[in-house]
């Protein structure tokens, strides 16, 4: 078409002459105005087939047709993702996907056989059998290291190219893996806040092609990185100190909230997710549910208190094991006596917790549980949340096992946040990983607590870690309380005698709780022959470890002089 016309606009001139003027049939050499008809008509004529020229080059630079569909597109951008003080946990980076156009592609074993020189993990049969498709596009491999783009440009393969993609980028590596979950190959987020991003209108925006990484704000997170590389690098080492298969952790905000640190472990480096999929890789925090075991005591005794059937001067026997028809429900250090409250807490014993719970009627003890938010699904972002299980009908032998820890299974990040419960005042709140204020989390509570029976609660876990089977988890200046959790784990329908589930359940400052920090460990093993391996001798001390190096970094100062008494004084 172009040449067509180049020679009708030739036609309408004659041969320049010697002194370079142009003549034109028709018109006196030397008329200005043909001269300037001239002039306009061959600038529209060149202006119109520049832009038919830019066209077609901006069109041969596209991707090729996926057998003659529509044309690939980029890999959409993500916003990046920062933690509360502005540090990047996630972000997109360019990288290169080789692609193939098999229909120009010469000698199939020739380009194959020159693939693998930079590629020498690359399937021949797999890529031979697409290159000899004659469809117009094939990927061969996505998201290439430009060493790897490098050397592959430098073989001069015909019908070979490259296309730029997004490609995320985590720089911690697996600290926050799976609080910030995973994306897929073309950068859709499948799990964890990358996923929950997707729901909240990513995924509409790359839909209709508006998810450019100019309009994408920050997505900010919770998350203190600094008090989450210190959660994690505690749980690791308590995994190889105790021989743990398992470990987990979280930093809960007691007045707000919000999630401040989530570890759970093994996990994966999201960079590199091959191990993603494991089982082993659970995110036992949110999504898995075990018995946690004495750390339930606490729950039970807040409930007795409250309800005014019970107080802290009160006793109860537990000077021998109390049978429920085929079951015997012994102590694990019995005193073989009667317990006060404030005993039955630090000494940890099921047969006075049991007798404890025995004052409250069923529905009612169900329906604390249920109200502190134990038995209910939580709500919150993550999407990785498994639901409490427990008996469908609580008979006698059910209320009293689940009063010390066993019959009822919950996630440890729904136990922290009742816990946080517990100290606070008697809020209970849903629980965020995004960032929350006080005036902000006001909308998200329900009190579930009278504040007598909070105050009463705060005594009770600082007292176990002055005086009782928490003192390991004691950090000078930040008045620490808690309580121990170890639990018979479940194995082939019986209680094991040698595989326990451990939880150290606390708070600090406890006289004016900021933070809960709850440690698990699964299957810890004696630290030396002869030692036991319960929750004070394993999951204390690191929870200990957390307060000490965190506490700081939150902002919480140490203070020297708090005793014991001037809680109490509030309980009376």
């Amino acid at each position: 078409m172009i040449r067509r016309y180049v020679r009708w606009i030739k036609g309408r001139f004659e041969r320049a002459g010697d002194d370079g003027n142009i003549v034109v049939e028709g018109a006196r050499t030397g008329s200005g105005r043909a001269r300037n008809r001239l002039v306009m008509t061959m600038a529209v004529f060149m202006a119109m087939y520049a832009a038919i020229g830019g066209r077609l080059v901006y069109l041969g630079l596209q991707d090729l047709p996926d057998d003659g569909g529509p044309a690939q597109r980029n890999t959409a951008a993500r916003p990046d993702i920062i933690d509360r003080n502005g540090e990047i946990l996630a972000t997109d980076i360019k990288t290169f996907s080789l692609f193939a156009e098999p229909r120009r592609i010469v000698d199939v074993d020739e380009a194959i056989e020159k693939l693998v020189t930079v590629l020498p993990d690359l399937n021949y049969e797999q890529t031979y059998h697409r290159l000899r498709t004659d469809a117009g596009f094939v990927w061969l491999r996505r998201q290439l290291s430009p060493r790897q783009q490098a050397e592959i440009m430098a073989l001069g393969i015909p019908g070979i190219g490259f296309r730029s993609e997004n490609r995320r980028f985590y720089p911690g590596g697996a600290i926050a893996a799976h609080v910030l979950g995973l994306v897929d190959i073309d950068n859709k987020g499948i799990a964890g806040i990358e996923k929950y991003i997707d729901q909240q209108g990513l995924a509409d925006l790359r839909e209709i092609g508006l998810a450019d990484r100019a309009s994408l704000k920050p997505f900010q997170l919770a998350l203190d990185i600094r008090v989450q590389h210190i959660l994690h690098d505690e749980l690791t080492r308590a995994m190889e100190r105790y021989q743990a298969i398992a470990s987990g952790g979280v930093v809960l905000n007691a007045q707000t909230g919000e999630v401040v640190a989530m570890v759970s472990l093994p996990d994966y480096d999201p960079n590199n997710p091959v191990d993603a999929h494991r089982s082993d890789r659970l995110n036992r925090m949110s999504g898995g549910v075990f018995e946690m075991g004495s750390t339930f005591k606490g729950f039970t005794t807040a409930m007795a208190l409250d309800s005014g059937l019970v107080t802290l001067n009160d006793s109860f026997d537990a000077r021998r094991p109390l049978q429920v028809g085929k079951f015997t429900i012994r102590d694990f250090h019995g005193k073989g006596r009667v317990l006060s409250v404030p005993e039955i807490f630090i000494y940890s014993s099921n047969i006075g917790t049991a007798r404890m719970a025995e004052t409250i009627s069923i529905e009612d003890h169900r329906a604390f549980f249920q109200r502190i938010g134990l038995l209910d699904k939580l709500d919150t972002e993550l999407p990785e949340v498994a639901t409490p299980t427990g008996p469908e009908e609580w008979k006698r032998v059910n209320r009293i096992t689940i009063s010390f820890g066993h019959g009822v299974a919950t996630t440890p990040l729904q136990t922290a946040v009742s816990a946080a419960a517990l100290v606070n005042g008697g809020v209970l709140f849903d629980p965020t990983f995004l960032p929350r204020n006080t005036s902000e989390a006001v909308e998200h509570a329900t009190a579930v607590l009278n504040p007598s029976t909070s105050d009463a609660m705060r005594y009770l876990f600082r007292l176990n870690v002055e005086k009782g089977s928490g003192r390991r988890a004691d950090v000078p200046g930040y008045f620490v309380g808690g309580k121990t959790g170890t639990a018979e784990k479940v194995v082939n329908g019986r209680y094991s005698t040698d595989k326990r589930f451990n939880a150290f359940l606390s708070a600090f400052p406890v006289n004016n709780p900021q933070y809960v920090v709850l440690v698990i460990l699964d299957e810890p093993k004696p630290e030396q022959p002869g030692m036991s391996a319960t929750s004070g001798l394993n999951a204390a001390p690191v929870v200990s470890n957390v307060v000490r190096r965190s506490a700081p970094l939150l902002g919480v100062m140490p203070e020297f002089g708090h005793e014991s008494a001037a809680l109490l004084v509030s309980t009376q």
